[in-house]
């Protein structure tokens, strides 16, 4: 017998349809955290991997943010037997003479965003928390809370956190500064762009934070306070279900892009939110149906520890992938996925009958987070432009890769000083030594002219390329126009597949076309008549690159361009079907006009998220 990872997984076996099976799952996804507990309680340490902030911020990251869940649990009646545990651990952690004290928050600190989650449940649940609290404990409490919330919090999704803290101030009859919460109600829909869309900030940065955060508390206010903010929260909810259901394939995944994805089945917690705040944005048997195969689709992926504690990583443990603001207690932002079981079992979102998707089968483009989402045999494309993050690991692949797939995910790289031994999966590489590398990290333009994204990046100063991406489900049109002073070597990556041991897999490369058969998919590139001569190739990547599969095939198109201009052209294909050789491998688009190409750079519209407020497109 060998051991299979997915067994650890609490998920495993649960169908994931009934409110008991989501009741079930989050209690078998908490407990095995109880042996971490401290002994104090107010710590929860899972193992010595380190975020950037302090092991105590990072304790109480472990000890808070299965709240997210609990919370809901209890308030819609579920029996959760730990609650002793909590307030103890509350007790301690906010008391300066106990061993296990959280620390003092400063401005911009950690304990500020798990602040938001004990906010949320002392206002749903004080029964639990604040009810058993001594009255000294309390008095610690409070000035803990009060103390952190007047620090300024980041100019992000953070503005919430002090939100919540001031919900639960209120719900408990504390006096506080209220201008303090009006100034970042304020600030945040400063955020908004338009059509339900926010920025994560004021930069060009349109991810899951939109749903699992800008969202996802919004919803949560809107069920807790009465006014004019909540009002407009569900407007734009409204909106914005309208766009999100189409990151979304058949089998409930969704397309990973951007950062912060350790926090996994989270990404469903924009149609949890819907159910928590009793709005019907779409019909409730669509809510629930994206809300429930998103859950399920996690339930066999080896994502825990043998233990059965979420790790960092996506579809398995990886380090290589996380931010550094990632400690070992993290992932359990999942939890947010939780939030249906506040609402009772008559409630419509379980009562209604789930229904699949509804999705269009034509490309759905989207200006504001600069995509085109493409419809690909029931999973789903994202052909993307316009996006950035330069300031956290791997920003150019989580935001600027050409496309991002609900199935086939992307990769990061392991070696910036390893050109030829890149995965380079959706992507075009440049280098000048044979060793160094250059990829799309931002954009100095990006528009959208209908289904088509054009956008203008320069991997150094003295290099241009001109970029479109043109939609032909399942395949995806590729054109680059590049202008260069000196010779560059290129690689250009199609998508990446599992790929299996004793080498049991069909790789095919050859000129101008390379492609690769695995288990149960096919990946393939074929030049489209460049200017320049492209060699095929199909790489076995780094182990541990991709976000979904340890081991990977990514089919490459290699070639050496000469000074001055030359033009690439690729149609890019990836599909759940090992007879695709015979099928949609035969039949590649057609090349596109070059003229047509060069007007529709000049046309359409910017891309909002290059329309930074007080930043230069």
């Amino acid at each position: 017998m060998t051991y299979d990872p997915a067994s650890a997984n609490p998920l495993r076996g649960n169908p994931l349809e009934t409110r008991g099976d989501m009741q079930r799952a989050l209690i078998d996804l908490f407990d095995p955290l109880l042996p971490y507990f401290s002994e104090g309680n107010a710590r929860v340490r899972l193992d010595a991997a380190a975020g950037h902030f302090d092991r105590a911020a990072a304790d109480l990251e472990g000890f808070a943010r299965p709240l997210w869940g609990l919370a809901p649990f209890s308030g819609g009646g579920g029996h959760f037997a730990h609650w002793e545990r909590y307030a103890d651990g509350i007790a301690n952690g906010t008391d300066p003479n106990h061993p296990e004290y959280w620390g003092t928050v400063n401005g911009r600190d950690q304990r500020m965003v798990e602040l938001a989650a004990l906010g949320f449940a002392l206002a749903l649940v004080p029964e639990k928390l604040w009810d058993p609290l001594s009255g000294r404990a309390r008095e610690n409490l409070l000035a803990y809370l009060l103390h952190a919330r007047q620090y300024d919090y980041a100019d992000n999704n953070w503005k919430f956190f002090r939100i919540f803290v001031d919900i639960a101030l209120n719900r408990l009859g504390v006096e506080y500064d209220r201008s303090l919460t009006r100034a970042y109600l304020a600030e945040l829909d400063g955020f908004y762009i338009a059509d339900g869309w926010y920025r994560d900030g004021n930069v060009r940065r349109i991810d899951h934070y939109i749903p699992f955060a800008m969202h996802f508390y919004g919803l949560i206010y809107s069920r807790l306070v009465d006014d004019d903010h909540a009002k407009r929260y569900r407007e734009r909810a409204l909106a914005f279900a309208q766009d999100f259901r189409h990151w979304f394939g058949e089998d409930g995944a969704t397309v990973p892009f951007g950062r912060s994805l350790t926090y996994r089945f989270a990404c469903a917690g924009f149609w949890s939110a819907l159910a928590f705040a009793d709005f019907e944005a779409l019909p409730w048997g669509e809510i629930k149906g994206l809300c429930m195969r998103h859950l399920r689709w996690w339930a066999d992926k080896p994502m825990t520890h043998r233990d059965g504690v979420l790790s960092i990583g996506y579809g398995y443990p990886n380090l290589l992938m996380s931010e550094n603001y990632n400690s070992a207690g993290s992932p359990y932002w999942a939890f947010k996925a939780f939030l249906p079981l506040a609402v009772a079992e008559d409630h419509p979102f379980w009562t209604s009958p789930e229904k699949p998707l509804t999705s269009s089968r034509e490309p759905i483009a989207f200006r504001h987070p600069g995509m085109v989402m493409m419809p690909c045999k029931g999973d789903v494309v994202a052909l993307s432009a316009g996006q950035e993050n330069r300031q956290m690991r791997f920003g150019a692949e989580k935001y600027a890769k050409f496309a991002y797939s609900s199935r086939y995910a992307f990769s990061v790289e392991s070696d910036e000083r390893a050109f030829s031994g890149g995965a380079f999966d959706s992507m075009l590489a440049f280098s000048d030594d044979g060793i160094h590398y250059r990829v799309r990290e931002t954009n100095e333009e990006a528009h959208l002219a209908g289904n088509v994204l054009f956008s203008r990046w320069c991997p150094w100063p003295d290099v241009v390329a001109e970029t479109w991406l043109i939609p032909s489900s399942p395949w995806h049109v590729r054109v680059h126009r590049i202008t260069t002073p000196r010779e560059l070597q290129t690689i250009e990556g199609g998508f990446a597949i599992a790929r299996r041991d004793f080498e049991a897999d069909t790789l095919s490369a050859g000129q101008g076309a390379a492609y690769a058969i695995g288990a149960e998919d096919f990946s393939g590139i074929r030049d489209l008549g460049s200017t320049v001569s492209r060699e095929g190739l199909v790489q076995k990547a780094p182990p541990n690159t991709n976000l979904i599969v340890a081991k990977t095939l990514v089919p490459h198109l290699r070639a050496t361009i000469p000074p001055g201009e030359t033009v690439l052209r690729c149609a890019v294909l990836a599909v759940r079907d090992t007879s695709a050789l015979s099928a949609d491998w035969s039949r590649p688009p057609a090349a596109p006009d070059g003229d047509e190409l060069l007007a529709l750079a000049k046309q359409g519209v910017t891309v909002s998220a290059m329309n930074v407020p007080g930043r230069m497109p």
